[in-house]
């Protein structure tokens, strides 16, 4: 994944919007100090009533702003209206919706039974905000992927500083627009611009960093939040494989893959990556992805090249890195089954199938984020579980196959931030599962109750009852020293 921004300074009610350079950058520390000065007040003002409040005219926004949404992700990215809506609005709105739902129960403190040393204690773990939070989305998915964390880090009642990616101009426009006339600035603010905005977010002292992007952006994030002692949510991305067992059923892991890997042209952190087929129904498979992207684009290579229904590539740097991978693979040696047209000043590039590809392509290191599917005949699983163990860990892996052993031993053996079975993508929009990476796939975990959870400090809190802990307390006589060694004793 890749992102960026730039900056806003509007007042509730007032969309502002505007790229921050040179002097901007004490606009931003103005922000941020803003923000930071109402911590005390917030803790106790934003409450339950308070941030249903915030979530609610969120959701009314999105509801109000559809049209320009869908309007600024066709100008950004040439995204169907429709892809628009399941993609980026569907994701958050359901967000919003689980959260007011069970908010009540989230912010509740826990009660946790005394340890046998501390009878006469009561316990608890109290959720509360983390203070001033900044939020760094990437371009692939704008919108969702900035207000989803806005969802979490609101419902756990904190102030926020999003930056959307500047990659995605009408997009980022679009969100400075819609947050400033639905959140005054003391409480959210967007910040727009490039990398050298995000480099002047990166030093403020934030409380908490939820970066979505690449892991070598990533590392520059964690070592900005170290210098801060910031704590860090890292949605980052890499090589999510599939795998496709003997005893699939070519035609529905086809549809399942094919969708996950051309919804928004491949640029997606959690799409296939390559596809591993065993050798028996290799064929079938591939016969079975031609056909489903002739269904869903079109027939033809005209046909899917003007589809009302395939997005564009977000810019062109990105469609020749793609067009190069293509064309870089072919003159090693692979082999293109499907796709491969390019047209590079229209960023667009065909769903494409490549097979015969080696380890030392391009396409076999690099994560490819975009419509490129390598597809890997093999005929021994435990090979292929090797090649996935040598390199980083997935931030997704799928598995197709009739057989429920088959996959969950799959599952055992490998190490990824999610597993799909005879799936894709589709773990994103449940909002009842951590969404997070492992390893250079990503740090920590958002979506429902787990976003709550990496935007809150749990604080724990003990209150003394009738404890017996002071007869432990020195001088350690002879009496204290027998008490100490039976509680050692008790503990067995």
């Amino acid at each position: 994944m890749s992102h960026t921004t730039q900056t806003t300074m509007p007042t509730a009610g007032a969309p502002v919007a505007g790229t921050a350079t040179g002097a901007d950058g004490d606009r931003i520390a103005a922000l941020f100090a803003a923000q930071r000065q109402g911590v005390a007040v917030r803790r106790v003002s934003f409450d339950y009533a308070a941030r249903l409040v915030a979530l609610e005219r969120l959701r009314d926004a999105l509801v109000r702003r559809e049209a320009d949404i869908v309007a600024a992700l066709a100008a950004d990215f040439g995204k169907p209206a429709t892809e628009v809506l399941l993609t980026e609005i569907l994701p958050v709105r359901q967000e919003i919706a689980h959260a007011r739902r069970h908010l009540r129960r989230w912010m509740r403190p826990r009660r946790v039974r005394p340890t046998l040393g501390l009878i006469g204690t009561a316990a608890r773990v109290r959720p509360e905000p983390k203070g001033v939070c900044l939020i760094i989305a990437p371009w692939n998915y704008p919108l969702n992927l900035a207000l989803g964390p806005l969802v979490s880090a609101l419902a756990a009642g904190n102030a926020v500083m999003l930056k959307p990616s500047e990659l995605a101009p009408a997009t980022s426009t679009l969100i400075a627009s819609l947050i400033a006339e639905t959140f005054p600035p003391g409480l959210v603010a967007v910040v727009e611009g490039d990398a050298t905005v995000a480099e002047r977010l990166l030093a403020l002292p934030f409380d908490h960093i939820f970066f979505t992007g690449s892991p070598a952006v990533g590392r520059i994030v964690m070592a900005a939040a170290a210098r801060t002692l910031a704590s860090v949510t890292l949605e980052l991305g890499g090589k999510s494989p599939a795998i496709v067992g003997p005893g699939a059923d070519p035609r529905k892991a086809a549809r399942w893959i094919a969708w996950g890997k051309f919804a928004n042209a491949g640029q997606t952190c959690i799409a296939p990556d390559h596809v591993f087929v065993h050798r028996s129904v290799a064929d079938r498979l591939v016969a079975a992805l031609e056909a489903e992207i002739a269904r869903a684009y079109g027939a033809d290579p005209s046909a899917r090249r003007h589809s009302p229904d395939y997005a564009r590539i977000v810019s062109r740097r990105h469609a020749d890195r793609l067009h190069g991978l293509i064309e870089s693979a072919t003159a090693a040696g692979a082999q293109v089954l499907a796709g491969g047209e390019a047209d590079l000043l229209a960023r667009y590039v065909a769903p494409t199938l490549i097979a015969r590809t080696t380890l030392d392509m391009a396409v076999s290191q690099e994560e490819i984020f975009g419509p490129v599917l390598p597809v890997i005949a093999y005929d021994d699983l435990d090979q292929v579980i090797a090649r996935i163990d040598a390199g980083p860990k997935p931030l997704a892996l799928y598995v197709f196959d009739r057989s429920r052993s088959f996959a969950e031993a799959i599952t055992a053996r490998t190490s990824s931030g999610a597993v799909g079975i005879n799936l894709t993508l589709a773990h994103f929009l449940h909002v009842g599962l951590p969404f997070g990476g492992i390893g250079q796939s990503g740090i920590g975990a958002a979506h429902g109750e787990h976003g709550f959870r990496a935007f809150s400090h749990e604080k724990a809190i003990l209150r003394d009852r009738f404890s017996v802990t002071p007869l432990l307390f020195p001088p350690y006589t002879p009496l204290v020293q027998r008490l100490v060694r039976l509680t050692l004793r008790l503990l067995g």
